[in-house]
């Protein structure tokens, strides 16, 4: 069974967390980093990505990078000022984009419960960016980016939530862009309730943040090691994470952008796509439902409907974006590995249909295609069955913020 488990957090003050909370590290890149820190000397990105306040193109994954995260992290401790809270708690954090909300808890999740998938994945990692952020947890004993997990709905836990929330929020703060966060800390014995109800909860799903997981279980393994009175109980043992009900998640679609036809002039191409799936002009930019696809060339949007049946196809192969995938990226395109090809390019649905006619009215792609979204059971069909989703498959947002709440070790 799932362990979800109070823990001493470690909190901005009150008046400083706005300018404290910060974007996951792993949505921008340096200069988007530089820029929404820029400013702000609290920003939590000059721990998550210190190499802003370094000097520009130096290799993230210097010692030294690691070194000013762990200089930052004291001088932000002292200076927002961080305190850890006496005793352990559970806290409940509640995002609102537009008319979007999600209620979840934040909570210390188990290594072991990682280790053994019962917190369950959907996805590859890559070494080198567990590497970045095995180092960087390690170095500053803390987590500091929650782990995003989801879980199948509970009755009793959305009650406790929903009394919690009737209380005056420690924090509330509406971020630049538009996203208001607030956070409630539970009391002792909220918290043991919802542990006690979490026993009953065979699993957890990671929706977002499979490389900090990762990186955590490392971070613990090496803590063992280096520890000869290990006992299971030390902090190292465990993560931060929020936890959200399946029915609160929003997936937005991963769009593609493709720069060239494969050597295709448009006419050959779309006889190859009309080939396998029936072509229309389209009013829309956005497929009505899952199966089917929108797709933007020559500055016009068309409708792609399958010519053949998905229904039977496995868990995998069923993904609309393995359907377009497998019948129209690879056998039409040439892009036989989207892991890996330069030739394609994946744009986050929080950037709208809008940006995908951006990129192909200036050149820089010829094609692209406007997905539909994901749905959360697909994601959990997937990691019940062991199986990994192919790349860019889903878009989770609202994002958690980095620095509202810590977890020290």
């Amino acid at each position: 069974m799932a362990k979800v488990l109070p823990f001493n957090g470690l909190l901005p003050n009150p008046g400083k967390v706005s300018k404290v909370a910060a974007v996951p590290y792993d949505v921008v890149n340096s200069e988007e980093a530089s820029k929404l820190a820029e400013g702000n000397p609290l920003s939590f990105l000059r721990v998550s990505r210190p190499e802003i306040e370094m000097e520009p193109g130096i290799d993230i994954h210097d010692e030294s990078v690691y070194l000013k995260a762990v200089e930052n992290f004291k001088r932000l401790c002292k200076e927002a000022p961080l305190a850890l809270d006496k005793d352990k708690h559970l806290y409940v954090y509640s995002l609102k984009m537009g008319k979007h909300v999600q209620t979840g808890i934040v909570t210390a999740v188990s290594v072991e419960d990682y280790d053994r998938n019962i917190i369950k994945k959907h996805e590859k990692t890559r070494k080198d960016k567990e590497d970045d952020r095995t180092k960087h947890i390690y170095m500053t004993k803390t987590h500091s980016g929650p782990v995003f997990l989801t879980y199948k709905d509970v009755t009793n836990i959305d009650e406790i939530l929903t009394n919690a929330m009737t209380a005056t929020p420690l924090f509330d703060f509406t971020a630049v862009d538009g996203i208001s966060h607030k956070l409630w800390r539970l009391s002792t014995d909220q918290s043991k309730k919802i542990s006690d109800l979490f026993d009953k909860v065979s699993c957890l799903y990671i929706a977002d943040g499979h490389h900090r997981a990762a990186s955590a279980s490392r971070v613990g393994a090496k803590c063992k090691s280096e520890n000869p009175k290990h006992t299971g109980k030390e902090d190292y043992n465990y993560f931060l994470a929020v936890v959200f009900p399946a029915s609160q998640l929003k997936i937005l679609p991963y769009n593609r952008v493709v720069k060239d036809l494969n050597g295709l002039s448009v006419d050959g191409f779309m006889k190859a796509v009309s080939a396998k799936f029936a072509v229309s002009p389209s009013n829309t930019p956005s497929p009505a439902k899952q199966g089917e696809f929108c797709m933007l060339l020559e500055g016009k949007w068309y409708s792609l409907k399958p010519l053949f049946d998905t229904s039977k196809f496995n868990v995998i192969d069923c993904l609309d974006v393995s359907v377009l995938q497998n019948y129209i990226l690879n056998p039409i395109l040439g892009i036989d590995d989207p892991r890996t090809s330069k030739r394609i390019d994946f744009v986050g649905g929080i950037r709208g249909t809008g940006e995908l006619e951006k990129v192909i009215s200036s050149g820089k792609a010829k094609v692209a295609f406007s997905m539909y979204p994901t749905t959360v059971s697909q994601m959990m069909d997937i990691a019940d069955a062991g199986e990994i989703m192919p790349p860019k498959s889903t878009w989770f947002e609202p994002k958690l913020r980095d620095g509202i709440v810590c977890h020290i070790f």
